[in-house]
C-alpha cells in the first residue's frame, strides 16, 4: 500500500508539473515582442499562403514556423496595408507573390487597399518568377511590375470545371432522389449528369464573363492598356514568353531579383553596398497594436463556410455559433453597429434561416450591413438579405436564390454490391421519410416536393421584403441563377459596389461613430489547444479510413460524406465550384 500510494503521489506531482510547464509555455508562447521598425524601411508581401477572411492567431508560429498554421486573413493583411499607409517608416511595398491563395474578390480587396495605399504617395512594386491570372491581377495594381527574364504571365483568360458522379453513383447502385425549384438550381447537376445542363452553361458563362470583365478593366486601367486589348491579348494568350509578356506592356522590365533589389535602393535613395529594410508582413504586424480603445464597437461577424446546423469551425459556418454572436451584439450595450461578413456558398436552409432571424432582430434595434467577399450566395444571400445594406464587391459570386433536397436511394447498392437488405414495418401509410435504405413512393416524392417548394416560397418571399420588392419580380431573378456582384447590384439584389472599408464606414455613419470606434470581430477562434488536438483527430480518423478502404474507396466514402451533408432542404450554390 505504501508503494502504491507513494506512486499515486508520484503520477500527480509529475502532473501537476507538467499542467504548470504548459501554462508557463503558452504564456511565453502568447507574449509576442514588440518589432521596431527602422526608417526607410519596406513592407514584403508574399501572398503565396491560403487566403482566409480571418487569421488565425498561431502562437506556436514563434518557436515552430514549420508546425505553424500557414493561413493569412484578408483582414490582417488590409489593416497591415492601411496601417503601412500612415506609418513614416515604410516607404513602400514590395509585393513577391507569382499566385495568391484567394477568390477573385479577396484578391479585388487586396488591390483596393493597394489603390488607396498609393494615395499617400507611396509606391509599390511587384515581382516574380511567374504570374498567375490570380497574383497578376494582383500585381497590375503596382507602380512597377517585373519579371524574372525565364519566367511567364499566365494571362488566358478565367476557366471553371465541374465534376460529375453520375456514372460512379450508376456503378454503385446509388439512385439520387431530387426535389428542387429553379431551373437554375444546379448544385444537384453532378450527381443527375455527366455533363452540364444548358441552363447551368448559360449562368456559369454569363458569370465568368462577367468578373474576367471586370478584372480586364481594372488591370487596363493600372497598366495603361485598353479593355479591349487585353481581353484580346488574354484570349490568344498572346503573352507566351517573359519577352513578349514585356513587349506588350504587361510587365515593365526582365529582372532577376537581385537587380529588382537594385531599383527599390533607387527608390529609396540608398546606395549599392547597402541593405534595404525589408519588413516581412508576419512581423510588421507585431510592431502595432491590435486594439484601440473606445466605448464604441462595430462587431464584425464573420461567416465564413459552408452553412450547417451547430458550431462553427474551420471552413463551417456554425448556425448556433452565429445565432449566439448576433444576439450578444444585439444586446451589447458596447456594440453599436454590426458588419455581417460573409463568404459563404450557402448550404443547410435551417440553419440560414435560424440566422436571417437574428439578423432580422438585429436589424430592428442597430444598423446591420452586410459585407460579401469571394461568395454570399444561396443561404451565404440568404443570412444577408435581411441586413439594412448590402455590400458587394464587382466580382462577388452571389443570388442563387433556391432551395434543393437530395435522398439517396443506397439499396441498390447495399443489396447487389454488400449483400445487405431491409424490410421496413410502420404503423401509417408513410413510412420513415428521410431514409436511404429504400426507393421512395410517389406519395412520399410529393410530400417531400411540397416542402421543398413551400421552403422556396419562404425564401423568395423574406428575400422580396428584405429588398423591397414584389415576389413575382424577385423570382424573375431568383430560380437558383447564379449573379456576379455588378449584376446583382443591378437587378437590385445588392445596394452598393465596395469593399469591407466601404461596409464599415455605412456601419459607422448610420451609428453615428465615424471618427470614434473600434473594430472587433466574432466569433473568437478556437483556442491553441482546442484547435490542434481537433485537426490531430481528424488526421488519425482521415488515415484510418484510408487505411481501411483504400485509397480509391476512400475517395467515394469522402463523397458520400459529402452527399450525407445533402440531406434536408438545401440552399446552396453549384456544388464545388472554383474558377480557375
Amino acid at each position: 500500500m505504501k508503494a502504491f500510494f507513494t506512486s499515486c503521489l508520484g503520477s500527480l506531482v509529475a502532473l501537476i508539473t507538467f499542467t504548470i510547464l504548459v501554462i508557463f509555455l503558452v504564456a511565453g508562447l502568447g507574449a509576442e515582442t514588440q518589432v521596431e521598425i527602422m526608417p526607410n524601411s519596406v513592407l514584403s508581401l508574399k501572398l503565396n499562403y491560403p487566403i482566409t477572411e480571418l487569421e488565425l492567431e498561431d502562437p506556436i508560429a514563434n518557436f515552430f514556423p514549420e508546425a505553424a498554421d500557414q493561413s493569412m486573413g484578408l483582414m490582417q493583411i488590409k489593416n497591415a496595408i492601411s496601417r503601412a499607409k500612415t506609418d513614416d517608416n515604410i516607404k513602400g511595398i514590395y509585393i513577391n507573390s507569382g499566385s495568391v491563395g484567394a477568390g477573385i474578390a479577396t484578391i479585388d480587396e487586396i488591390r483596393s487597399s493597394l489603390e488607396d495605399f498609393k494615395k499617400s504617395g507611396k509606391w509599390v512594386v511587384a515581382y516574380s518568377d511567374y504570374f498567375s491570372e490570380g497574383g497578376y491581377y494582383l500585381a497590375s495594381v503596382a507602380d512597377s511590375i517585373f519579371l524574372n527574364p525565364q519566367g511567364n504571365v499566365e494571362l488566358n483568360g478565367l476557366a471553371t470545371e465541374v465534376m460529375f458522379f453520375k456514372k460512379l453513383f450508376d456503378k454503385l447502385d446509388i439512385k439520387p432522389q431530387v426535389f428542387r425549384v429553379g431551373e437554375f438550381k444546379s448544385a444537384v447537376e453532378p450527381f443527375l449528369r455527366d455533363n452540364l445542363s444548358e441552363e447551368n452553361k448559360l449562368q456559369l458563362n454569363s458569370l465568368l464573363s462577367g468578373i474576367y470583365n471586370n478584372m480586364l478593366s481594372q488591370m487596363g486601367e493600372s497598366r495603361h492598356i485598353d479593355a479591349n486589348r487585353l481581353k484580346e491579348i488574354a484570349g490568344k494568350m498572346e503573352a507566351r514568353s517573359a519577352a513578349q509578356a514585356e513587349s506588350l506592356s504587361l510587365v515593365d522590365g526582365l529582372l532577376y531579383e537581385d537587380q529588382v533589389h537594385t531599383y527599390i535602393k533607387n527608390q529609396l535613395g540608398i546606395d549599392e553596398d547597402e541593405t534595404i529594410d525589408f519588413v516581412k508582413y508576419s512581423d510588421y504586424k507585431k510592431s502595432y497594436a491590435k486594439e484601440t480603445s473606445s466605448k464604441n464597437e462595430v462587431a464584425v461577424i464573420v461567416a465564413d463556410g459552408e452553412i450547417l446546423p451547430g458550431h462553427s469551425d474551420q471552413g463551417v459556418v456554425g448556425g448556433a455559433t452565429i445565432v449566439e454572436a448576433l444576439r450578444r451584439a444585439r444586446n451589447s450595450s458596447r456594440v453599436k453597429a454590426v458588419v455581417l461578413r460573409v463568404n459563404s456558398p450557402g448550404g443547410s436552409a435551417q440553419a440560414s434561416d435560424d440566422m436571417w432571424r437574428e439578423v432580422e432582430l438585429t436589424s430592428k434595434v442597430k444598423p446591420i450591413i452586410a459585407s460579401m467577399s469571394d461568395y454570399a450566395a444561396s443561404g451565404g444571400y440568404y443570412l444577408a438579405m435581411g441586413c439594412d445594406t448590402i455590400v458587394a464587391k464587382p466580382t462577388t459570386i452571389t443570388g442563387s436564390i433556391g432551395v434543393f433536397m437530395m435522398i439517396p436511394d443506397v439499396s441498390g447498392f447495399l443489396g447487389n454490391k454488400l449483400g445487405i437488405t431491409s424490410e421496413q414495418v410502420k404503423t401509417g401509410e408513410i413510412g420513415e421519410l428521410l431514409t436511404v435504405t429504400r426507393s421512395l413512393n410517389d406519395v412520399e416524392k410529393g410530400i417531400l416536393q411540397k416542402q421543398t417548394e413551400m421552403i422556396y416560397e419562404t425564401f423568395t418571399s423574406k428575400a422580396a421584403d428584405g429588398r423591397r420588392m414584389k415576389v413575382e419580380d424577385l423570382k424573375k431573378i431568383a430560380s437558383g441563377r447564379v449573379w456576379t456582384g455588378e449584376q446583382a447590384k443591378e437587378n437590385g439584389l445588392v445596394d452598393v459596389l465596395g469593399d469591407f472599408n466601404d461596409a464599415v464606414n455605412i456601419a459607422t455613419a448610420k451609428a453615428g461613430i465615424e471618427n470614434d470606434y473600434v473594430l472587433r470581430y466574432y466569433p473568437k477562434p478556437k483556442g491553441i489547444f482546442e484547435k490542434y488536438f481537433g485537426e490531430k483527430q481528424e488526421q488519425v480518423k482521415n488515415k484510418k479510413i484510408k487505411e481501411a478502404l483504400g485509397g480509391e474507396n476512400a475517395l467515394m466514402f469522402q463523397q458520400w460524406k459529402k452527399v450525407q451533408r445533402l440531406q434536408g432542404a438545401q440552399a446552396r450554390m453549384p456544388f464545388e465550384f472554383t474558377i480557375n
